[in-house]
């Protein structure tokens, strides 16, 4: 008899799976230039944040009313300059697949009763574009994840990726059977309001110190000690 899914792991990408490099920053520039005109002004902090509230905050600091269908037109022009960076190269050459990721998927792919999949700010798309430019796809169902391009609010997204699962796959599980795994305060925030566990990694902007103040079930410095890590987001499942 075929094992029963009874784990849902649902990983951040930026900071937590991959690192994009600068061209993870330098493609909103590049949108917001196309879509307005003109360049914005700064940097918005990224981290943690969904692609369309990132792109609400740029159009706040460049003093630009939001119109109907305005947010909407910077993400298609962010998609578009993501794929072509992943097709000519760029992505994968500026970034890297960070420390034991690979492993730890492949470890929970192996295993029947788990389900990885993304909980991320990215926008569906590019969340694929990312992960596949460092060979990280093969072990992630992506159609029961959640992204950006569901909800603006990272805070509602443990929810999408339940329902999903639920139509896609026929498995009903509830948040206590979710690991959200990242590497930012808001990670936590979501697995919180949720009522989902939550494992943090310090490969991102905060340090693993940093994380541990936060209260989150288990912090890491990094995703390196596979078998260690693999126990932690299959515990209870024997």
């Amino acid at each position: 008899m075929a094992a029963v899914i009874r784990r849902l792991v649902l990983w951040d990408v930026d900071g937590t799976l991959v690192r994009a490099g600068d061209i993870g920053g330098a493609v909103f520039d590049r949108a917001l230039e196309a879509a307005l005109g003109k360049p914005p002004t700064g940097r918005v902090r990224m981290s943690g944040k969904t692609d369309p509230q990132i792109v609400r905050e740029y159009l706040d600091l460049m003093e630009i009313e939001e119109v109907d269908g305005l947010v909407d037109g910077v993400l298609r022009r962010i998609e578009e300059l993501l794929s072509a960076a992943a097709s000519s190269g760029e992505l994968a050459a500026g970034g890297e697949a960070l420390p034991g990721t690979a492993e730890v998927l492949e470890r929970l792919a192996a295993d029947e009763r788990v389900v990885s999949s993304l909980l991320t700010g990215n926008i569906a798309a590019n969340a694929l574009l990312k992960v596949a430019a460092f060979g990280l796809e093969r072990w992630l169902d992506f159609e029961v994840g959640a992204y950006g391009s569901d909800h603006a609010d990272r805070n509602l997204l443990v929810p999408v990726a339940l329902s999903r699962l639920k139509s896609a796959r026929g498995v009903e599980l509830g948040p206590g059977d979710v690991w959200v795994v990242g590497d930012t305060p808001r990670d936590l925030d979501c697995a919180r309001a949720a009522g989902s566990r939550c494992l943090l990694v310090g490969t991102g902007r905060y340090s693993a110190g940093d994380l541990a103040l936060l209260g989150a079930d288990a912090v890491v410095g990094d995703l390196s000690d596979t078998a260690g890590v693999v126990e932690l987001l299959a515990a209870d499942l024997a």
